[in-house]
């Protein structure tokens, strides 16, 4: 059978119509629905998010770093200060052939061999979007060459700026510090954007760190219209950066540079401080580095140069720097004795030595009967021997700490060293031993284990100049407050003040420091401390081997109002190598111009000013090594150096034999030796000590 062919009405083709038509119609109103609801809630409510993402495609907002609150002087002059120029970074996230790059910009730039090789280091440390400099402080028609191209090199930003810059230099590095990029660790404890904006830097060391959430400031901002390729087309808004806090110190910018820069070639520390008031007026150590080199990062041919240095450049030593104090400690012990009864007019009977039991201590020379102003002026070891053994040197520790020996101070961003004024507790303490008579021998006249810093020796000159328990400071109109009252009558004072007026101005042993400036007379202790023991003394032709040279001063001699200390370490003797540097900063602090003739004089002699030799000496070592020095290891390393010092001498129990004698004066304006090697002056042929214990 066949089936026959299923009938189809019109009726029926009308009704299967209309049901599709209404199931399709149903879909299309459903997702015109979702689409409107979607659209709707992009609108309303996820509008500022887009609004805010199709702002940023037309519009770029970049931060302006701020400008760093000044480091000013007393006198408003400026220690840290900011400068326009030009610059150069790489961002390397946004670096597409590096190699390519840096070549390119060092063709542009006229960069040498040593500078694109730092440049390479830094990036290899570098990632994300933190920058590295590439030059700074550039010309205008450097910085045009670098602008026309950088549509061809992804990665390179040209801008100007402000830079930090520090007009003295190596004359402030180690009181102000300076400052760097920020490195991966410190945005990592931050977080914050500004740490990777192009241009800013941190500080790194000194007050730099120490204040650097003050002189940070707050940063500015731009809002320009850009096309997709990044191109500027116009500025829409700015915001200005509000500028870091000022810092006032209480150092005298001039004299803090002269100071530094009459150092010359030695490797020493002065510090000069106000009678008045117990400011800090300067804080000098040099060699120093130039922290205008540090603000780009430093590079291996800096680090090596300023690493092996055997005169310590990145050490401070006016504060960190730890010394045998010497024969300055001589006044000081003046006043010890007299607190403990010993009549200032006593005399002493000096054969050329003291024995105590088998040993007999030398000393320079044979002094006769001398009395305590007598031992001060002459440098007596035998008069301070014999009264130490009689009251004992517990009866003089406890004084030297009270007039700021052996102490740490209130000081900003110092990382004071504090030594170590030694006393029969200690040494038990320490070495499990008793303390012995040859111990207070030794530690009477400043040796065995004695050991201070500059800034303790000059903070105990003006204690005995003033007789006021002055505490040092470093902030302008924010003088430390005194300390308890010292137990000193006036006529004691008057005692060790004889003594140092005597060793200046009479037969002592600086005679030849004497001040030339009018009427104004200064009063003083010199002091040689011994580094090491040596069976025969004198003609020592390594430089390490030579005794430290030190001096302790106040000025004018009846009214004080400046008090110093000087320490040259390696020097040879206080009369020849810090005494004449301490009358120059005396004589600038009176005359300035007679004193300025004195040392332009010498730096003719020298080679230039410390940033001239400095230069001379890096273009040296680019000669000499080119790129073969190795990397630098770290910022750690970096400040490792900074805080480091010298391996620490083992107590010397040999007594050391001052030659400070009258024909041991300084010439009028000498100048140091032009190299650690050296010959070493002569002192007088000295007697081999009989039984001195070694």
């Amino acid at each position: 059978m066949f089936n026959e062919p299923k009938h189809v009405s019109t009726g029926t083709l009308h009704n299967s119509f209309e049901r599709r038509a209404v199931l399709i119609g149903g879909l299309q109103a459903g997702l015109g629905a979702l689409l409107a609801v979607r659209m709707g809630y992009i609108g309303v409510v996820q509008n500022a998010k887009y609004t805010t993402a199709s702002e940023s495609n037309r519009v770029s907002l970049t931060l302006i770093p701020p400008r760093r609150g000044l480091i000013l002087d007393r006198h408003n002059n400026p220690l840290a200060a900011n400068r326009s120029d030009y610059r150069v970074d790489l961002i390397p996230d946004r670096l597409v052939d590096r190699e390519d790059i840096v070549d390119q910009l060092g063709d542009l730039l006229q960069l040498g061999p040593d500078k694109i090789q730092d440049i390479t280091d830094q990036l290899d440390k570098a990632h994300g979007f933190r920058p590295v400099e590439v030059a700074s402080g550039l010309d205008w028609d450097k910085f045009a060459a670098v602008s026309v191209r950088l549509p061809e090199m992804p990665g390179v930003l040209a801008q100007r700026g402000f830079s930090r810059w520090y007009p003295t230099g190596p004359s402030v590095a180690h009181l102000v510090g300076y400052v760097g990029p920020a490195s991966a660790e410190e945005y990592e404890k931050d977080k914050n954007p500004l740490l990777v904006t192009p241009g800013y830097k941190v500080g790194k060391d000194g007050l730099e760190k120490y204040y650097e959430p003050s002189l940070r400031g707050v940063p500015g901002a731009r809002r320009a219209e850009v096309t997709a390729t990044g191109k500027v087309v116009r500025d829409l808004d700015m915001r200005e950066d509000v500028p870091g806090q000022p810092l006032k110190l209480s150092i005298d910018g001039q004299l803090q540079d002269y100071a530094s820069r009459r150092i010359g070639l030695e490797s020493a520390a002065v510090v000069v401080v106000d009678c008045h008031d117990g400011a800090i007026l300067a804080l000098c150590s040099m060699p120093a580095f130039d922290p205008n080199a540090f603000v780009g990062g430093i590079g291996r041919l800096q680090w090596k140069m300023l690493n092996e240095d055997d005169h310590i450049p990145l050490l401070n030593k006016a504060v960190r720097g730890l010394y045998p104090p010497g024969s300055t400690m001589k006044p000081m012990a003046s006043l010890a004795l007299q607190l403990h009864g010993v009549s200032p007019d006593e005399k002493v009977l000096c054969p050329g030595g003291y024995r105590l039991g088998s040993r007999f201590f030398r000393c320079d020379a044979v002094h006769g009967a001398v009395d305590m102003r007598t031992a001060i002026e002459r440098s007596c070891n035998t008069y301070f021997w014999s009264m130490a053994h009689r009251v004992g040197y517990d009866a003089i520790a406890p004084v030297a700490k009270l007039l700021g020996l052996g102490q740490e101070f209130d000081l900003p961003g110092t990382k004071q060293r504090y030594g170590t004024i030694p006393d029969a507790a200690w040494k038990m303490h320490r070495f499990k031993q008793p303390w012995s008579a040859a111990d207070s021998l030794n530690a009477s006249i400043g040796q065995g284990y004695v050991s201070v810093s500059p800034l303790q020796l000059a903070v105990m000159t003006s204690r005995i100049a003033t007789g006021r328990n002055f505490n040092p400071s470093l902030l302008f109109d924010k003088p430390a407050p005194l300390g308890p009252n010292l137990p000193f009558t006036a006529e004691q004072l008057q005692v060790a003040h004889d003594g140092m007026f005597r060793v200046v101005n009479g037969s002592g042993t600086a005679r030849g420091a004497q001040l030339k400036v009018g009427d104004i007379r200064m009063a003083g202790k010199t002091g040689t401390a011994q580094v090491r023991a040596l069976v025969s003394r004198g003609h020592v032709g390594d430089w390490k081997s030579r005794d430290h040279s030190l001096f302790v001063c106040y000025a004018p001699a009846d009214a004080p109002r400046y008090a110093m200390s000087v320490v040259v370490e390696h020097g040879t003797f206080g009369a020849r190598a810090a005494a004449p540097i301490a009358r120059d900063v005396m004589t600038f602090l009176f005359d300035p111009g007679a004193a300025w003739d004195t040392l332009l004089a010498m730096e003719k002699e020298w080679g230039g000013t410390p940033m001239q030799r400095m230069a001379a000496k890096y273009q040296s070592f680019v000669t000499h090594y080119g790129t073969s020095a190795p990397k630098v290891e770290g910022e750690q390393a970096v400040a490792e150096a900074m805080d480091r010092t010298e391996a620490p001498v083992a107590p010397v129990e040999t007594v050391v034999t001052e030659q400070e004698t009258a024909h041991d004066q300084p010439a009028p304006s000498p100048a140091p030796s032009a190299t650690p090697s050296a010959t070493a002056p002569s002192p007088a042929a000295q007697p081999s000590p009989a039984g001195n214990p070694q």
